[in-house]
């Protein structure tokens, strides 16, 4: 299920890209990642994907557009909607993981993300479990 789905990934950091890139590609061979390196006409670039994505990791601290307007973005798109949404942060604060969780997302995976958990994190995603792993 998890080389069946497809995702997209929105990442400002370089480096960060490049670890997600190799995780995903080449430590859990799923070849179905697309990364937008910002979140310039982020809609419009996500509804041109060949595919609909399955699951969309969002970078909270982005810019133009933030994680949080990414997701408000896609929630209310009626392709777009249907997607699991990940928040990825490196704020960890109690209020954070609140907020994130108030706004609608369907869980947060903490920055930085590790080779060794986060297979198995994203598998749950996949089979449709909030998850909410920051540490």
């Amino acid at each position: 299920m998890l080389a069946e789905s497809t995702y997209l990934y929105v990442e400002d950091d370089a480096l960060s890209r490049q670890v997600m890139q190799m995780i995903i590609e080449t430590a859990m061979g799923i070849k179905t990642l697309t990364i937008f390196e910002d979140s310039h006409d982020f809609i419009e670039r996500a509804k041109r994907l060949t595919a609909v994505p399955d699951v969309i990791l969002l970078d909270i601290q982005v810019r133009p557009h933030d994680g949080f307007e990414m997701l408000t973005m896609l929630r209310h798109d009626p392709e777009l909607r249907r997607a699991r949404i990940i928040a990825l942060t490196a704020s960890v604060m109690n209020e954070e993981i609140e907020r994130l969780r108030a706004s609608g997302f369907d869980g947060t995976i903490g920055k930085p993300v590790s080779v060794r958990t986060f297979p198995e994190l994203l598998a749950r995603v996949v089979h449709g479990e909030a998850v909410w792993n920051v540490g």
